[in-house]
């Protein structure tokens, strides 16, 4: 590994907290428990923070592996925590258990949960302006970490969170789970061994969700603390259609509201981006130059791109080019002097066809190999390695896409500098790798 792609260095730490405004520097004594025993002798301790359509998913996944025990969950939505707690009681009693003797706790708060010593690990699926803070405190504390992808709402917040992880020496998994499949990890194998020739061009193709028209406030349910459900984001008031999904939609509101997420520019863009960069060597590094264009809603309560088109620029040469899947088919092909590849979930293919049956040799480039995804964070806890989709992977993977959507929302071309993580000569979009926080929430 070169030395721009190192992961943490003290310099950068202490220069993303002070961008960052944290006040948040080495500490002269770190807590007790980070150094204390980390691989439990019997059973692994979770507490799980977001009980939505993917949190009780990732929950019930959790729940099959018994060397872990569920000890509490969290939600802002009481509805929500409550199912998650039958959830876990059920799981437990059906196989004549109770976890550590006692049923499953509920929490409002995160900070609460995060204060309990019996709890060695957290699992975070929350909407995507709620990832950073509760995994930087988690970490603080000595928490390992799932956490859900994309890693964080801004760049800024994803390099704190990578510094902090590394700095209390925790292990964090993002929930890439693209990086556990065979297809995946062969595809990449195939490119960085050169059975395509050299790579010139890569296509990622991502679906983009719909627009929808302005909604009336409506009064907060009973089971919802809505101002915490904000947190840090802007107030604005309630409307189903901001928080849960639309009826008759999958996929919950907020995916569509750029003060929680970017659109599906993360939204599956952190995983399609994720093996883009891993199938060219660039999983921790970035692009030199960003550019594109997009069509965007003229009113209504979602506000995230439709139709959209960037090109990356990368410095040997490289150009990524990823667009909606009316431009380029949904997954990544990988094309390069003597042939193609390309993968999606539940598919790879390639020109010339004899590819697929490829064997990378013993003495060859093999990537890390994960065949289950909750497998290796649980694996890696015991174990103290890096897991295969780690957190500096995850900020990389994460951040590339944050910076398409800034330069399809500038409209013009912009130059970036991948080890210092600024853009250059241009404050304004400097400027867009933050974003400020509603009191009394800080990152510091």
């Amino acid at each position: 590994m070169s030395s721009r792609q190192r992961g943490i260095s003290r310099r950068s730490f202490l220069r993303s907290s002070a961008a960052l405004g944290t006040g948040l520097v080495f500490p002269a004594m770190v807590p007790g428990r980070v150094f204390s025993k980390d691989v439990p002798s019997q059973h692994i301790t979770m507490g799980c923070i977001g009980m939505g359509r993917m949190g009780q998913g990732d929950l019930r996944s959790f729940l099959g592996f018994h060397d872990l025990r569920v000890l509490a969950v969290c939600d802002v939505d009481r509805n929500r925590a409550e199912d998650a707690k039958r959830i876990v009681d059920n799981a437990y009693a059906g196989r004549g258990e109770q976890g550590q003797g006692k049923g499953c706790d509920v929490y409002g708060d995160y900070r609460e949960l995060l204060e309990r010593a019996d709890i060695d690990s957290v699992m975070i699926c929350t909407p995507d302006h709620w990832h950073a803070l509760p995994a930087i405190a988690a970490a603080r504390r000595g928490m390992d970490i799932f956490l859900e992808k994309p890693l964080t709402l801004t760049v800024e917040e994803g390099r704190l969170l990578s510094d902090t992880v590394q700095l209390y020496g925790r292990i964090l998994q993002v929930g890439s789970q693209q990086r556990s499949d065979s297809r995946f990890r062969f595809a990449c194998e195939l490119v960085r061994n050169g059975r395509i020739g050299g790579l010139e061009k890569v296509l990622v193709g991502v679906d983009v969700d719909p627009a929808t028209g302005l909604r009336p406030s409506m009064p907060v349910p009973e089971h919802l603390d809505y101002e915490f459900w904000l947190g840090p984001a802007p107030w604005y008031p309630y409307t189903e259609d901001r928080v849960h999904p639309e009826k008759g939609y999958g996929r919950p509101g907020w995916l569509r509201v750029r003060d929680y997420g970017a659109g599906m520019i993360t939204g599956w863009g952190a995983h399609h981006m994720d093996i883009a960069h891993w199938g060219a060597g660039l999983d921790r590094w970035g692009p030199v130059t960003v550019e594109g264009s997009a069509e965007f809603p003229r009113d209504g309560i979602w506000d995230v791109h439709g139709p959209f088109e960037i090109k990356y620029t990368y410095e040997n040469g490289l150009q990524i080019i990823f667009a909606d899947n009316k431009k380029n088919p949904q997954g990544i092909q990988f094309i390069g002097s003597d042939g193609w590849v390309r993968v999606a979930r539940g598919q790879i293919t390639a020109e010339p066809q004899s590819l697929l049956k490829e064997v990378i040799g013993p003495k060859e480039i093999h990537l890390y190999k994960s065949q289950d995804h909750k497998a290796n964070f649980l694996e890696c806890v015991r174990s103290r390695r890096e897991t295969v989709a780690s957190v500096e992977v995850g900020h990389r993977s994460c951040s590339v896409c944050l910076l398409g959507d800034i330069a399809i929302r500038l409209g013009r071309k912009l130059r970036w500098d991948p080890a210092q993580e600024r853009f250059m000569d241009d404050d304004e979009a400097n400027r867009r790798l933050s974003v400020p926080m509603r009191a009394p929430w800080t990152l510091g």
